[in-house]
């Protein structure tokens, strides 16, 4: 499987999902109710939890497991450690009460299995942003209290964006607790998906990189990084190609800026490109290949990419060979497999 040399680093899978019973059987409800108004999250766990084939029935099973078949997979594919984090849609396909009053459970749930397995788990809580005051009070529980060592937020949480100011209470504590916000895709809102949903591209195949890349953007430019310049964000897939477009980003947002074009875009203190070189970290999930990982690299510089497998949506063991066989050394390899994680997830 790999050609790495024994103990040279340990490789730590930073966007690992997994769902709690509970939160199947009620994505199973919500889609037999027709009641989620989500044409994304009806074509997403549609698909995964009313599709009955053995690939789809494995994916689920296994997002279930917190024990001895997740152990099995690490150890078959020579991972040492994952980051655990709830799948996506998460908690933010639920009106406000019920995902404020399941965090709590979904969070206590994960911090047992970290517990269990020290060594082996870390997680993110889950959090929900329809009411930001009650996401922010639910993280600093799940950090101060149970461990965990940041939050996931799915991206858009019913059509609205964290470039909202309303939401930056969740910024605020994430800054103060010094844990980073995982910022992981969904499919894109309602008012976006159609053209996605009829060419089948609204899912990992390309919808969640548009959208995510979206938000990602969104963020940087609402001057979300001048108010909370320690704010940490992860973002999965290589940066979702924005790290391909800041160039273009930044030649676009001067003049936008300098034409006054959009009221929303004002003058920040620094380049985009600069927030995402300074505020986001990116992670190799479902991204094993080679030219694209080094291209992340060159852009945002080896200590801004971190290794992950996107377990179990992406369990595909002959790809963690493509990230030991990088044409890099030894050290870098255990940048971006062990020591990175070990920084930003304070390991």
């Amino acid at each position: 499987m790999s050609s790495a040399k024994k103990n040279a680093y340990r490789r730590i899978a930073t966007e690992e999902a997994y769902a709690p019973r509970d939160l199947i059987a009620r994505y199973k409800r919500l889609l037999a109710s027709g009641s989620s108004r989500d044409p994304g999250f009806e074509s997403l766990m549609g698909y995964f939890l009313l599709n009955g084939s053995p690939r789809t029935n494995a994916i689920v099973e296994r997002l279930q497991d917190l024990g001895a078949r997740r152990l099995a997979d690490m150890d078959a594919t020579g991972i040492a450690k994952q980051i655990i984090s709830i799948t996506a849609p998460g908690l933010q396909i639920f009106d406000s009460d019920t995902a404020v009053g399941l965090a709590p459970e979904y969070n206590d749930e994960l911090a047992a299995a970290v517990r269990a397995h020290p060594d082996r788990f870390a997680g993110l809580a889950a959090i929900a942003p329809q009411n930001p005051q009650a996401a922010a009070k639910e993280l600093e529980r799940a950090v101060r209290k149970l461990g965990l060592k940041g939050a996931i937020v799915n991206s858009h949480t019913h059509g609205e964006y964290l470039d909202d100011a309303k939401f930056w209470d969740i910024f605020a504590a994430a800054e103060a607790l010094d844990v980073p916000v995982y910022l992981h895709p969904q499919a894109p809102p309602a008012s976006m998906i159609g053209p996605f949903l009829e060419s089948g591209f609204d899912g990992a195949i390309y919808g969640f990189a548009v959208d995510t890349g979206l938000h990602m953007l969104r963020l940087i430019v609402s001057g979300v990084f001048d108010r909370f310049p320690r704010l940490k964000i992860v973002v999965g897939h290589l940066g979702e190609g924005i790290p391909y477009w800041l160039f273009r980003v930044d030649f676009f947002h001067r003049g936008i800026v300098e034409t006054k074009r959009y009221a929303n875009f004002k003058p920040l203190e620094k380049r985009p490109s600069d927030y995402m070189k300074e505020n986001f970290y990116v992670t190799t999930s479902g991204m094993a290949w080679q030219p694209a990982i080094l291209y992340a690299r060159s852009v945002l510089g080896a200590d801004r990419v971190l290794y992950a497998m996107d377990y179990p949506y992406q369990f595909v063991p002959e790809e963690v060979a493509v990230t030991d066989n990088l044409p890099i050394s030894d050290a870098e390899k255990k940048l971006l497999y062990q020591t990175n994680a070990e920084r930003v997830f304070k390991l």
